[in-house]
């Protein structure tokens, strides 16, 4: 049993700020330790100083997110991003000895063939040459983080920054959600120049690095950086025409009906996000009812969801309010050497505030759950596994959503949820498919990517009309994705983990508690197997087999057109 009352409070961390001098010592002992034979005690200090560094590198970097203007946040995410190379040079050559000759078999029989796989694929994406691109890189997309947070957007008389914006995104009345949309994309149109360089320099330095490396071109070390083991590209290239063939069809048919019955002559890009004839539902309340009303729906869900959700909040784990100068966006991060997770997010009055959170809780809730694996590689899944515990307790807490949206409202929440994670489907395999091509062909013009982005929209987004909107209409629209800047080739993630919580989504209305129960299990796993034995172990069918999204996009259709059964 966990004992809730003794989480350490976020207020109180605090982590040894390590200096190249100390990360020499400290994985130097690892080396000590093997020239001993210790391969134990070895394996064991290099978890130790992995754990050790990842802590204070996940609360600086979480400190900068919180506030983008602190000089002293700036300084240490400097910092963090110049010392973080020399880190990775320490664990790929201990990484390297492990799986010599010498020590493989034995270490393999520790640490387990999984975590071998990942070290085996690590140690093909650095080298020591390759120090001062990774430090450029991390300081470029810093950059672009900076620039996306120091928005300053008026409308209706009020000044909000990108998150802020969503309520006016959303209106029911037509003009506003048309000028906030034009508002949103002046600033990009500002800032256009800007973006198209940094995002050129990042392409370039990648493509170098993996030049160096050894490979032909970025995609193969990007698929490396992000530990696939188990699929390649081909099989992600598969999937994305299963989504034009099955689900694009469906989406199109949707946004077609929203436009007859809405009366509109057309459906432009403003009218997208408008899902509910009647307006968006709003979450239940202000922030304080929200977190109330949150601790009463994992108190009424199974397992152990309520009681670590009421530590996360009382040790002050979450961070969910909107406010200058903080990066936009959510996500969760996490500290090892205390055992507990931390979501961040920028709620804002509308829907999204419970999207966001029940995602962002579905990953501190698997990394709480598997905290106890062995390694540090088992702590999170890879990428796309990590997405269907997040996108899954989306679709888990349905049942609860009376506690989380305006009176009378659930069943419209869950209507659009499901919409918009049909929609986001299209869209989500279409990021892909650019960043595809752009690292396929790095010497592109920045004109020539924003024209790849607009015919790849219309492959896989036919229906989307920018009317008077020019930058988004001339290839612009992809600026906004920060992941394309941050995290190339971590988008499909989310469309090979919807693919599967969409799968959770089934099970639970005919076993709810079959459903949880495969969901528990799939957490308490965490990474100790690869994207697709992960999946096989929770009962659910993989992405890359053909025909999967055929039965979703039609158990979907038919709840949408008749309701729940």
């Amino acid at each position: 049993m966990h004992d809730y009352t003794m989480t350490q409070s976020f207020a109180s961390l605090s982590f040894p700020r390590p200096t190249e001098a100390s990360l020499a010592e400290g994985f130097g002992s690892v080396t000590v330790l093997l020239d001993r034979n210790d391969l134990k005690g070895a394996l064991s200090r290099f978890d130790r100083e992995r754990r050790s560094f990842e802590s204070w590198a996940a609360l600086v970097y979480l400190r900068f997110a919180q506030d983008t203007t602190s000089e002293e946040a700036k300084q240490d995410r400097d910092y963090a991003d110049r010392l973080t190379p020399k880190a990775t040079a320490h664990e790929v050559t201990l990484k390297k000895r492990f799986l010599s000759e010498q020590f493989h078999d034995a270490t393999a029989a520790i640490v387990g063939p999984h975590v071998i796989a990942l070290w085996k694929s690590d140690i093909t994406t650095f080298d020591p040459r390759i120090e001062n691109a990774l430090e450029e890189e991390a300081r470029l997309t810093s950059e672009y983080t900076a620039l996306l947070a120091s928005a300053r957007i008026e409308i209706e008389g009020q000044t909000v920054n990108l998150s802020g914006l969503a309520p006016w995104m959303e209106h029911p009345d037509r003009a506003i959600r048309h000028a906030a949309e034009q508002a949103r994309w002046a600033f990009f149109a500002e800032h256009g120049e800007t973006l198209d360089t940094l995002f050129g320099r990042l392409v370039e330095l990648r493509t170098d690095m993996a030049r160096t490396l050894g490979f032909e071109t970025y995609t193969p070390l990007g698929y490396r950086r992000l530990r696939r083991v188990d699929y390649s590209p081909e099989e992600v290239a598969r999937f994305r025409e299963e989504v034009v063939t099955h689900v694009t069809p469906l989406v199109a048919s949707l946004l077609e009906q929203r436009r007859e019955e809405m009366g509109w002559p057309t459906l432009n890009y403003w009218d997208e996000s408008f899902v509910d004839p009647r307006g968006n539902p709003k979450p239940a309340g202000d922030y304080d009812l929200l977190i109330e009303r949150a601790q009463t729906m994992f108190d009424r869900m199974s397992g152990d969801l309520g009681p670590f959700f009421k530590s996360m909040v009382s040790g002050g784990y979450v961070d969910l309010k909107n406010r200058d100068g903080k990066a936009g966006g959510g996500f969760c991060t996490a500290f090892p050497d205390v055992g507990m997770p931390f979501i961040f997010a920028n709620f804002n009055g509308t829907h999204g505030d419970i999207n966001v959170f029940t995602h962002e809780m579905g990953h501190a809730y698997q990394n709480w759950r598997s905290r106890d694996l062995p390694t540090i590689d088992e702590l999170w899944p890879t990428m796309e596994a990590a997405e269907i515990d997040s996108m899954g307790l989306e679709f888990l807490t349905w049942p609860h959503m009376e506690l989380m949206v305006e009176d009378g409202a659930a069943d419209r929440f869950r209507r659009m949820h499901l919409i918009g994670s049909l929609s986001f489907l299209p869209y989500g395999v279409c990021v892909d498919h650019f960043q595809h091509e752009v690292y396929a062909n790095p010497t592109m013009t920045a004109q020539e990517r924003h024209e790849t982005w607009r015919r790849l929209e219309r492959h896989y987004m036919p229906w989307r009309d920018y009317g008077d909107l020019s930058y988004p209409a001339h290839g612009g629209r992809w600026q906004a994705q920060g992941h394309i800047y941050r995290n190339p080739f971590y988008y499909i993630d989310y469309t090979l983990a919807l693919c599967c919580a969409m799968q959770l989504w089934l099970q639970s209305r005919r076993d709810e508690p079959a459903a949880m129960k495969a969901y528990e299990g799939l957490c308490a796993q965490g990474g100790s197997a690869p994207f697709t034995g992960l999946i096989a172990r929770a009962g659910l069918v993989s992405p890359f087999a053909s025909g999967v999204l055929a039965d979703v996009v039609q158990e979907a259709a038919d709840f949408l057109e008749n309701g729940p059964r």
